[in-house]
């Protein structure tokens, strides 16, 4: 057995075998197998696609390849939560403290930016001396103690999965769906959590462009973790333009604690609601209807923002430092009208190219730098209006491309719905 023949039988449209996989997979985790052969296989899938059981085995094979936490000592139902990525989701950052808050332990392990959608690891990292990396016995210990923790992937969780991921960001192949639901499913069952809350983006913001591929993954991820007695609930929202109104990993902490204040964008706070009450209805074993409430009263309280400061707090972070750019430039519009469109991955790349995302796997994060919107689809707007600020740091930036992101027209367009479906 040898990887060339691995990536040609899959070139060639081929099923796999489990041995294969594991082949590959361990060869590229012992440094074997190097990151152009591991890149060509990769690409060989995205442009193939796997059975259903090929991607079963796939996710089995990266499970293994890692410790699998033990939460049992957590007591009650723990929910986790993920999401497929899009622009200016910083929905984890609301959310976990607010489940929290209602009385449901979440154990939430992040990852970094993916392709031009920001990562919830890269955006808390903007506040200073925030700790993402905890032991297990940390990890448990602080969600037994306060009901929440976001960190890291640790090293020893899915470890095949940290490998393929990073390289995935930079070789064009985050979109395939079966590496995707892999992905996540792998981290998901390897952290322990009795049930899976999953926010699949649709649109040109994210990485599922359209509904049926998103239904498609939903669908995927739901039967692995049926493979493994998890329940796995998707929930498919709009990211035809970006969520909330700030890009940048800064920029979107702050956003996040206004949202945890009850002052954040109304887009934001819709979503945390339905997939809050989704969580905690798993986690209290209640009806929706309940979990709403109990959802809105500690969102409308300030309990969950109270819960935010003592995770914050309990990994070291100093919620009153938050790296932010001083320097900004006002975008205006060139053209009174209505916002029809704006392109979410023209923002998620430009805001990469501030420095708020990666090209490489080895660069580095510009914490300060990023984008806050003014307008959104559906808004008027005058000449000369300003339509965001973006903020930066020493990169230059096109400001026709930035105009050009939005889509300003006579008429006044129907809004979207952020809610697509629901899929269980």
């Amino acid at each position: 057995m040898n990887i060339i023949d691995i990536i040609v039988k899959k070139k060639n449209k081929q099923e796999l075998t489990y041995e294969e996989m594991k082949y590959a997979i361990d060869g590229y985790i012992k440094g074997n197998i190097k990151d152009y052969q591991m890149s060509a296989l990769l690409m060989a899938i995205t442009i193939n696609d796997m059975t259903k059981e090929e991607t079963i085995n796939l996710t089995k094979i990266m499970i293994e390849s890692g410790d699998i936490i033990d939460l049992s000592s957590i007591s009650g139902i723990k929910v986790d939560k993920h999401s497929t990525g899009g622009v200016g989701d910083k929905t984890t950052i609301v959310l976990i403290p607010l489940v929290a808050s209602c009385g449901v332990n979440v154990a939430k392990m992040s990852g970094r930016g993916l392709g031009h959608t920001g990562g919830t690891i890269d955006k808390l990292e903007s506040i200073e001396g925030y700790q993402v990396n905890l032991s297990k016995e940390e990890f448990i210990s602080q969600i037994s103690n306060i009901g929440c923790a976001v960190i890291s992937q640790t090293n020893d969780v899915a470890k095949a999965d940290k490998y393929l991921y990073a390289l995935r960001d930079v070789t064009g192949t985050t979109e395939s769906i079966p590496l995707i639901a892999s992905s996540i499913m792998s981290k998901k069952i390897a952290s322990g959590n009795d049930a899976i809350v999953i926010d699949v983006k649709v649109g040109n913001g994210a990485l599922m462009k359209n509904i049926k591929e998103a239904q498609k993954l939903s669908k995927l991820m739901i039967e692995i973790g049926k493979a493994y007695n998890k329940k796995v609930v998707c929930v498919l929202t709009n990211m035809e333009q970006p969520l909330g109104q700030a890009i940048g990993n800064g920029l979107e902490i702050i956003e996040s604690i206004n949202t945890l204040k009850n002052i954040g964008p109304s887009d934001l706070k819709e979503l945390i609601i339905v997939l809050g009450t989704i969580m905690v209805s798993i986690g209290k074993n209640i009806d929706e209807e309940e979990a709403r409430k109990l959802v809105l009263y500690n969102l409308e309280n300030n309990n969950a923002y109270s819960k935010f400061e003592q995770m914050i707090e309990a990994q070291h972070g100093n919620i009153n430092n938050i790296k932010i750019s001083d320097k900004y430039i006002s975008i205006k519009s060139n053209k009174e009208g209505y916002i029809n469109k704006i392109d979410a991955y023209k923002l998620g790349e430009i805001a990469k190219i501030l420095g708020a995302g990666r090209f490489n796997k080895e660069d580095s994060i510009n914490y300060k730098v990023g984008i806050v919107l003014n307008k959104k689809v559906g808004d008027k707007v005058l000449l000369n209006e300003e339509l965001m600020k973006i903020y930066v740091d020493s990169t230059d930036i096109n400001i026709s491309d930035v105009i050009n992101a939005f889509d300003i027209k006579d008429n006044v367009v129907i809004k979207q719905e952020l809610i697509i479906d629901i899929i269980k």
